[in-house]
């Protein structure tokens, strides 16, 4: 009944967007045709979204590597935002029904989260720090409400491969771009200004992820060694590219994790050879992290994000409780200007020892429910999990992409598992069935 209840509500708002879409573009036509095209195009996907529930979700997949950001004041968000929150409602509205207990337990501890978060926002109100309260809920449950969709309902094979099917393409880019400059002597960052701009450390953060699913390889993926294993090297030799060091030691641990975890069931036998590439990885960042030490530059990324941290414990201090406010460096009589460099620093200046509270419960839960499910479905989950906090200890955690891709991907596998267990659930009863009928 609650199933039939959701499908018929979401269907019907969606219905009722498409009309509306359909007559403003009718008006818009004879004024701004080019909105009038844009509003055309929303129509055309939200028909197709009445149609097959998941064909938006799988149209956003892609493009949650698009950080080409657009709209207006503190409503300016990556072209991932966006489309996460597109689809997000089809997603919710229309997807299989009941949510899985280990969905359920995650979807509480991000409103736990949110609750605890709130404190600082009643203490330090701002346009900026309420929408970035939204936000940060977006691309926690919103991702893990996505990524369900996609697995519950069986897609997760297309969902996933056209997400890595995306990283490849930028790693392909990464790659003609810095084997040109290698091949004029120029080793320095690569940074991509086309077909959008892409900062090193975005890259890293995101082929990072785009690496480890591709090392871990599970068989619901269905993709084979060859293909697998050189998207794997193609995206870690990019990363290498963009000198991300976050990108790298990310990689490292998270690779490191899923080759110490069990292999059963994960799709093919790993070798723990694999764990040698900790070794030039971490020699890569030694060495760019001594050169930029001892560097005559007292502004470079090393020095600088030295002197953050001390600087952002100094501003924590000054509110320990409840923090300075969500985004408080954006606003004009912020204590900084800078972004503490560190997520633990990010959550005790933004929302004080309340939000880290919080945050560690947050990522506590997501990781021991990861951990808990079959290691043939959840070793995807915990990588990319470990990643993006490895990663979010040298720079910012809450950064669009690089927090919803994991919990979208931490959301597929949750919808594997409980679509396998529906399907065995299933099984028994059809064979119980058909003796029946024999009989």
């Amino acid at each position: 009944m609650t199933r039939d209840v959701a499908v018929r509500t979401g269907t019907g708002l969606l219905l009722v967007s498409a009309t509306a879409m359909s007559v403003g573009t009718g008006w818009l036509a004879t004024h701004q045709p080019t909105l009038a095209l844009l509003l055309a195009v929303a129509v055309l996907v939200v028909a197709v979204g009445i149609t097959s529930p998941v064909a938006i979700p799988l149209m956003a997949m892609p493009l949650l590597v698009v950080s080409h950001r657009f709209g207006v004041g503190p409503f300016e968000m990556t072209l991932s935002d966006w489309m996460l929150g597109i689809a997000f409602w089809p997603a919710a509205l229309l997807t299989p029904r009941p949510l899985s207990r280990e969905l359920r337990n995650l979807l509480w501890a991000s409103a736990a989260y949110q609750a605890l978060t709130l404190f600082t926002l009643v203490v330090n109100p701002s346009s900026a720090g309420i929408v970035e309260w939204f936000h940060a809920w977006l691309l926690v449950s919103g991702a893990l409400i996505l990524g369900w969709a996609l697995g519950r309902s069986g897609h997760a094979r297309l969902g996933m491969s056209l997400f890595l099917g995306a990283c490849i393409f930028l790693a392909a880019l990464v790659l003609v771009t810095g084997g040109a400059r290698w091949a004029e002597g120029d080793f320095g960052p690569v940074y991509l200004d086309w077909p959008w701009s892409m900062h090193k450390n975005l890259l890293g953060s995101l082929l990072a992820v785009g690496a480890v699913i591709a090392y871990v390889r599970p068989h619901w993926l269905g993709w084979s060694p060859g293909w697998a294993w050189g998207a794997f090297w193609g995206m870690t030799l990019a990363i290498v590219m963009t000198r991300s060091e976050q990108g790298l030691v990310g990689l490292a641990l998270g690779v490191a994790v899923v080759a110490l975890r069990s292999r059963t069931g994960t799709g093919m036998e790993r070798s723990r050879l694999i764990l040698l590439l900790a070794v030039p990885a971490l020699a890569v960042i030694y060495t760019v992290v001594r050169e930029e030490y001892f560097s005559d530059n007292p502004h470079n990324s090393i020095r600088q994000r030295i002197d953050w941290l001390g600087e952002s414990l100094g501003i924590w201090g000054e509110s320990p409780v409840v923090g300075h406010g969500l985004r408080y460096w954006t606003q004009p009589d912020a204590p900084g200007t800078f972004q503490p460099p560190n997520a633990i620093l990010e959550v005790l200046a933004s929302a004080g020892v309340i939000g880290l509270v919080g945050f560690v419960l947050l990522m506590a839960v997501i990781l021991v429910t990861a951990w808990r499910l079959d290691p043939g479905i959840g070793t995807v989950a915990v990588g990319v999990t470990v990643t993006r906090l490895v990663q979010s200890q040298f720079d910012l955690f809450w950064v669009s992409i690089s927090v919803s891709v994991p919990f979208v991907v931490v959301g597929i596998c949750l919808g594997v598992a409980a679509c396998q267990e529906a399907q065995g659930r299933a099984g028994p009863l059809r064979h119980r069935v058909a003796v029946g009928l024999l009989r």
